[in-house]
């Protein structure tokens, strides 16, 4: 039987954009609604309590909206607090296994490379889970800061020598270590991409977790029998804690002209 609830996907700003952008690419007929908590971005310097608030707070705005699934596309998040899924009336689903899990399976040499949030990267959840999978692995984890708020302003062209020039530095000893393969632990992350690219080689190969989530959840969904039927329009609804430009340029971006900052809603999340 057919479920035309959407799917619910949060993260604490406008990176989760990158993951939702691959769901609809392998879920073009599903309904989505989207939160992103621009108002208190970035969740990668606050404390573990913190971080689980928020991601309880996210989680119950968007069942207010009748979704059928949740998609925590915030690696903090996927690392810190993703007990949250015992919470909750509907599945859960975070960005942290599915990484992992193509991550063991492109590298060549056995040294992987992860780049996330200091949250991300000192709860060492992606370590622990690659070497889970692969013991003899070398994993190299580095905490990119920077990364986050470069995004959230709209800063991610590879010609951009502020941005290309963060991304040497914060790469430089994992690239030295020989790595063959780099995690993008945040979902900010893989607007970067060009320019990751750039400092990092074609010799290392990059996981974008928005596609290893996409691929995932469409499993799950017909795993459980909660596909949509294509029979009538999906839609898509933009929450944000905060009105922004820059998530209202990147949402156009990634999704068309359709997105400007009138269709981007600005919902209170104190209040949940």
């Amino acid at each position: 039987m057919a479920d035309y609830r959407p799917i619910g996907v949060f993260d604490s700003g406008l990176g989760g954009l990158t993951v939702l952008k691959e769901i609809e690419k392998i879920l073009p007929d599903e309904s989505f609604v989207y939160f992103g908590d621009t108002g208190r971005v970035p969740y990668g310097n606050k404390s573990d309590e913190i971080i689980k608030l928020y991601a309880r707070q996210d989680a119950k705005f968007l069942l207010k909206h009748n979704v059928k699934y949740i998609v925590a596309a915030c690696g903090t998040v996927s690392s810190v607090a993703i007990d949250t899924a015992k919470e909750l009336p509907v599945p859960f689903m975070g960005v942290v296994e599915t990484a992992v899990m193509d991550a063991v399976k492109t590298t060549k040499n056995g040294k992987i490379g992860v780049i996330g949030t200091e949250a991300t990267i000192n709860n060492g959840a992606h370590k622990k889970e690659i070497l889970k999978l692969l013991p003899d692995a070398t994993v190299c984890t580095k905490a990119c800061p920077l990364f986050v708020p470069l995004v959230e302003e709209g800063l991610f062209s590879a010609s951009d020598g502020i941005v290309k020039e963060t991304a040497e530095r914060y790469l430089r000893d994992m690239l030295k270590d020989g790595i063959d393969t780099l995690i993008l632990g945040c979902t900010h992350y893989p607007l970067l991409s060009d320019v990751i690219k750039e400092v990092a080689g074609d010799s290392v190969k990059l996981i974008n977790t928005g596609v290893s989530t996409a691929v995932k959840l469409k499993d799950e969904l017909t795993a459980r029998g909660m596909l949509r039927e294509e029979n009538s329009e999906p839609t898509k609804s933009f929450f944000v804690s905060d009105r922004t430009v820059a998530f209202s340029r990147v949402a156009k971006i990634l999704f068309g002209s359709e997105i400007n900052d009138i269709s981007v809603k600005v919902a209170d999340i104190s209040k949940i």
